[in-house]
């Protein structure tokens, strides 16, 4: 789901069922319609998050802003992979100042 919300470029990355590297990989390749050769891959994820060519038409000019829901379930049950994915998202966000990563709290529903 794609959104303006404050002047932003807003995508929300829905991770509701998501248990692992792989289903958050696919989710953010859906979210942001990243191209076939997305790698599947930390490096690959930060390096896409980072890459003004492969954001949608818009979000550039505007700012992207990626609000993530449903994260709480996969974060309890793989949190050292979670941490990674925080770290992933940190340094796209360092690297890119148009860039920001938001952690939904509330629900789960």
């Amino acid at each position: 789901m794609t959104r303006e919300l404050g002047g932003r470029y807003t995508v929300t990355l829905d991770l509701h069922g998501v248990t692992g590297k792989a289903g958050l990989m696919d989710r953010v390749a859906r979210a942001l319609a990243l191209p076939d050769w997305f790698g599947r891959n930390w490096d690959a994820l930060v390096d896409s998050l980072s890459d003004h060519t492969v954001w949608p038409e818009g979000a550039v000019e505007q700012g992207l802003l990626i609000v993530v829901r449903g994260w709480r379930p996969y974060a309890d049950a793989e949190p050292q992979e979670w941490r990674t994915a925080e770290d992933v998202f940190a340094e796209a966000v360092d690297r890119t100042p148009a860039l920001t990563v938001v952690l939904a709290l509330g629900g789960t529903s």
